[in-house]
């Protein structure tokens, strides 16, 4: 015989389950809008014209619809089908209906094609913004977003390609359906260099092209080998290295042949990787696959790091957003939680994390829109006014700069993002919240387009065969070195250490991080307000720091850096 419990005797009124003390998701608001590091950016480097645009764009990325897109597209990965039911190969990877979605929300704002559908002032540093914002959503979906905008500065190297494909890139219709590219209202380019005895040594690459019939520039040839990473699989046509009689060269292999058959382009299997899981990647065999040879045989790395370039500032820029949307978690919780009798974000120690990783954020914001501008002068390769324009001014500082910048903020964002992770404390290590996404996903900008080591050699190469570019790097910060003395030891340190070292391989990182972090220096003492720009130099260059997020000296104005940063 069982007891029944008369639930209206001693009835307390206590709840089992009251929510409380927890701080509200993030949601609706306009990412562009709450930024001002980057609000101030666009105007300074020229886009001022594109805020009606950029303030859109940062509403609907922030809207909550959006931001569940992401979250499904990251939680129902992509999936291998590579025969259909009766042992036909078809080679084609499915998506979740979010990641379309995703897709087709940044071709419509033209995040793949804007410096080139409307070549003006201000349009890379456009684009590289409305990439930030929606970076800071969903990164994975942003790859063949990356790969489409930076082809065509290399498709333009074969005048003939670049005037059949440029149309196709430029049109604001997302079309995901597996057809041939001239049936489609738009297209999406992928890269195919690396193999799995090469790596980062495209030169080793074995996968062999043998011409069609004709050799030279835009003739057919036939690709036989294998590619151990290719992002984006479902892509309308890839940039792709294999050998010729002549050396390394660069080829563009479509999803589909000329006439209309389905090309010889064969999945192996998707990466299951760390993070970036809304992006399919696939190692894809070619057996006797069709492609077109871009520019001349041999000259293939030449071709395609015209795309590589852009690529590495889009690593630079998506691991600045992902910097960007950790820091704005960790502010929303620390002003909506409470503990030990206050809000977070009014206990000191927190104050000093938050403004440490403002600062940070801010830093890398800073440096990338600049560099973006520089691929906006006039003359620019691929700006958008055409092949042979003229020399772009900028270009020995972009040269060096894109290095940089890809090199230290992707190195610097993963530190950011586990900081502000732990700001949430286990709601950070928890999927459901974004926070555990992000550190999946943010170490992947390191390993693409060249690792640290990759990226730190090719500095060491830049200051040695074009001198010209240490020259443009030294004009650059020189300007503010007047107005803070930390800046300008730094900057002479700098320029003894050019002088009397042999530039080692063996310090090619120490030396990148110094002039990486003279150049964020040099952008945030004229540009930021006087607390940022005191915060960055005391710490990054004066010393006084400890090894962690956090360790900012007495005197900094942790709670002007962090009201302005969200």
């Amino acid at each position: 015989m069982t007891a029944e419990v008369d639930s209206s005797e001693g009835d307390t009124g206590h709840a089992t389950h009251a929510v409380s003390n927890q701080a509200p998701p993030l949601a609706d608001y306009n990412v562009f809008e709450t930024d001002q590091p980057l609000v101030e950016a666009i105007q300074r480097e020229g886009a001022a014209w594109a805020q009606a645009p950029l303030l859109t764009f940062g509403s609907v990325v922030g809207g909550q619809e959006a931001i569940e897109w992401a979250r499904a597209a990251n939680q129902f990965t992509p999936q291998l089908q590579t025969h259909d039911a009766t042992g036909v190969r078809v080679d084609r990877v499915e998506f979740h209906p979010a990641y379309h979605r995703l897709m087709e929300l940044s071709i419509r704002y033209g995040l793949h094609a804007m410096p080139w559908r409307e070549p003006r002032a201000g349009a890379h540093v456009a684009r590289a913004a409305m990439l930030m914002i929606s970076s800071q959503n969903e990164y994975g979906h942003c790859c063949p977003i990356s790969m489409t905008h930076a082809c065509v500065p290399s498709l333009r190297k074969q005048p003939e390609i670049a005037r059949e494909w440029e149309p196709r890139i430029l049109s604001l219709d997302y079309d995901a359906r597996f057809v041939p590219a001239a049936k489609k209202r738009g297209v999406t380019l992928g890269m195919a260099m690396t193999e799995k005895q090469g790596g980062s040594d495209v030169r080793a690459n074995t996968t062999q092209a043998k011409p069609m019939r004709a050799r030279g520039p835009g003739e057919p040839y036939l690709l036989t080998g294998h590619k151990w990473f290719c992002s984006a699989p479902m892509s309308d046509a890839f940039l792709v290295l294999a050998q010729t009689e002549a050396g390394v060269s660069c080829f563009l292999v479509p999803r589909f042949t000329p006439d209309g058959v389905q090309n010889r382009f064969l999945l192996q299997r998707l990466k299951d990787k760390l993070g970036n899981r809304s992006n399919a990647s696939s190692e894809v065999e070619f057996d006797r696959t069709y492609g077109q040879l871009i520019g001349e045989e041999g000259r293939g790395v030449a071709v395609i790091i015209e795309m590589v370039t852009h690529t590495r500032l889009d690593s630079a820029l998506g691991s600045a957003a992902l910097m960007r949307r950790a820091l704005v978690q960790a502010i929303q919780h620390a002003r909506h939680r409470a503990a030990f009798g206050r809000m977070l974000v009014d206990q000191p120690l927190m104050q000093n994390v938050l403004a440490d990783l403002a600062v940070e954020s801010e830093a890398a914001t800073v440096l990338t829109l600049r560099i973006a501008r520089t691929y906006d002068e006039s003359g620019a390769e691929g700006s958008g006014s055409g092949p042979g324009s003229g020399e772009n001014p900028e270009a020995p500082f972009r040269r060096l700069a894109t290095a940089l910048a890809k090199y230290w903020i992707c190195k610097r964002a993963p530190n950011v993002v586990a900081e502000a992770l732990e700001c949430l404390g286990g709601n950070g290590y928890v999927e459901t919240f974004p926070l555990a996404r992000l550190y999946r996903e943010v170490p992947i900008n390191s390993v693409w387009e060249g690792s640290g080591n990759v990226i730190c050699l090719d500095v060491l190469r830049a200051i040695q065969r074009e001198p010209e570019t240490f020259d443009a790097w030294l004009a650059e910060v020189e300007v503010a070195t007047h107005a803070d003395a930390r800046l300008r030891r730094h900057v002479d340190a700098v320029k003894d250490e050019r002088a009397t070292t042999t530039l080692d391989p063996f310090v090619a990182r120490r030396l990148t991080e110094r002039l990486a972090a003279g150049l964020q220096a040099a952008l945030l003492v004229q540009f930021a307000p006087a607390e940022v720009a005191d915060a960055f130099c005391v710490s990054r260059l004066g010393g006084d720091w400890g090894h962690a997020f956090g360790t900012l000296p007495h005197g900094v104005a942790a709670k002007e850096i962090i009201a302005r940063a969200f």
